[in-house]
């Protein structure tokens, strides 16, 4: 029988995830490792980021890269949208094995202990929130735990001859993904424990915590949730990470704010010196307002005002990038992708041209978007 949770966790587990990506990824032959190779809009890193951090806001993200994969690491984050990017917690620096990486994580999140670990490849960049959330419950409740499919063919055995020696019953097996989830303090000490005997060449943390002597409970995975491996899955997750063409919407918005005295706007995310100010509840960004509105209207899904009315003192000085943020994860959670867009602004003062590439780099990040 799995042992109790304490109550400080069966209350409301505190949540770390660490995403392995110092891998190579030579199979591919990519010129980058593949983590950070563009996938549909994104590189893959960020498209797994999004994706953990849409089923579980509130936890903290540790990313694991190798050594010399930092100023891809720093590309990448920068176009990620700044919710995201507030979750990462400094980088961990890679080792020789997956194993080792996973423990230099670990090592790395001692300072914060959280009640539950989630461990996920980088590679894996479709899980959903419920696949999120059942691991979370599975390490409360069995404090080690992996996701598991079954499997749709008949798996064999064979020896040196490729001659058929075993066909093992496929009720009784399962193909594990990620993310496998335990309390932090004992996947913390299995870790430990493995260095200390050298025993280095395990392929899973699951087999870790197995090694130690704990039982691992396998709960449902996510059929889709597939690690990009090969030249075809990298081409599948493009696919399916690329705009549908049959269905694209095209969504217009255009919002006024009058002027008042002040000393500054805030335009596309920037906060621009000028003799006027723009008035409005929010910080008054006109132009982050008037594209939030057409990706609502895209989606059949109101206006600011209906998402963020205007008699809410929660929204009183506000940055507009959180109603863009707001805007563009209603997309994403419907299985949509922004593929583009364009901000017309018409004024005589300031002047646009000294601030545009800031502001395309500012809107690009909000909407985590490549510029």
């Amino acid at each position: 029988m799995p042992s109790a949770p304490p109550p400080s966790i069966a209350s409301g587990a505190s949540i770390a995830t660490v995403v392995v990506a110092a891998g190579r990824g030579h199979r591919l032959g990519l010129e980058l490792p593949k983590q950070y190779a563009p996938c549909g809009p994104r590189p893959l890193l960020a498209t797994t980021l999004m994706a953990l951090h849409a089923a579980r806001p509130d936890a903290a993200l540790l990313v694991v890269i190798h050594p010399d994969d930092a100023p891809l690491y720093i590309k990448t984050i920068a176009a990620l949208p700044s919710a995201v990017a507030a979750s990462l917690l400094p980088p961990a620096s890679g080792g020789a094995t997956r194993q080792a990486s996973v423990a230099r994580g670990l090592e790395a999140l001692v300072g914060r202990s959280p009640d539950i670990v989630l461990i996920h490849d980088a590679a894996r960049p479709f899980p959903d929130a419920g696949l999120i959330a059942r691991a979370i419950d599975a390490g409360v409740t069995h404090a080690a735990a992996a996701p598991g499919i079954p499997l749709a063919d008949t798996i064999v055995a064979i020896d040196a001859a490729n001659a058929l020696t075993a066909t093992p019953p496929r009720a009784h097996l399962r193909a594990t993904q990620t993310p496998q989830s335990f309390r932090f303090p004992l996947i913390l000490a299995a870790h430990r424990r493995a260095a200390a005997l050298g025993i280095a060449d395990l392929t899973d943390d699951a087999a870790v915590a197995r090694a130690a002597g704990h039982a691992v409970h396998i709960f449902e995975g996510q059929k889709d949730n597939f690690k990009v491996t090969t030249s075809d899955d990298f081409a599948r997750a493009g696919a399916r990470l690329a705009p549908s063409l049959d269905d694209i919407r095209v969504g217009q918005g255009f919002d006024v704010h009058a002027l008042a005295q002040g000393d500054h706007v805030w335009l596309c995310g920037l906060r621009i010196a000028h003799d006027k100010a723009l008035t409005g509840h929010s910080d008054a960004d006109v132009a982050l307002h008037a594209l939030a509105d057409a990706i609502y209207g895209a989606l059949g899904d109101g206006d600011i005002g209906a998402h963020f009315p205007p008699s809410d003192e929660r929204w009183r000085g506000a940055a507009s990038s959180l109603f863009l943020e707001h805007a563009a994860e209603r997309v994403r959670a419907r299985g949509g992708t922004i593929a583009h867009c364009d901000i017309t602004l018409v004024c005589e003062a300031p002047k646009i041209g000294p601030h545009r590439e800031a502001m395309r780099a500012r809107v690009a990040q909000v909407l985590g978007l490549d510029i």
